[in-house]
Formats: C-alpha cells, sequence, structure tokens
C-alpha cells in the first residue's frame, strides 16, 4: 500500500507560489508540488503574495509620483 505524500510546509508552499509567480517551473518540481502542496494553503500562500505585490506596486507608485 502507498503511503500519502507527506505535505509540504509554510516555507515550501510559499517558494512554490513565488516561483509561479514569475512563471519558471520545472517539470519535476512541479510534479513534485502538486502532490505535496495543500491546495488550501497555497491560495492563502497566493493570496498573501499577490496583495503584498500590488500593496508593493502602489507604494513604489506614490513614491516616485510624489503623494
Amino acid at each position: 500500500m502507498n503511503a500519502p505524500a507527506p505535505r509540504a510546509g509554510f516555507w515550501a508552499t510559499l517558494r512554490a507560489v513565488l516561483w509561479s509567480f514569475a512563471g519558471v517551473r520545472k517539470r519535476h518540481d512541479y510534479q513534485r508540488d502538486a502532490t505535496s502542496l495543500d491546495p488550501k494553503a497555497v491560495i492563502v500562500a497566493g493570496l498573501i503574495a499577490g496583495a503584498i505585490f500590488v500593496l508593493s506596486i502602489v507604494a513604489f507608485v506614490r513614491f516616485v509620483v510624489g503623494v
């Protein structure tokens, strides 16, 4: 009987999400992530990373414009 793959931790999930933001992922890593990542954790990490990205862009633009 096959044992279930161990679930990835927070840092592994965050790393996979950040690599996905960059659009660069090896097939082997993608397949490993598909079996070990928790979908709920990926969604939460994606939302957090997306919010941080948007807020950093807004802060940068406000800094450049001088508002």
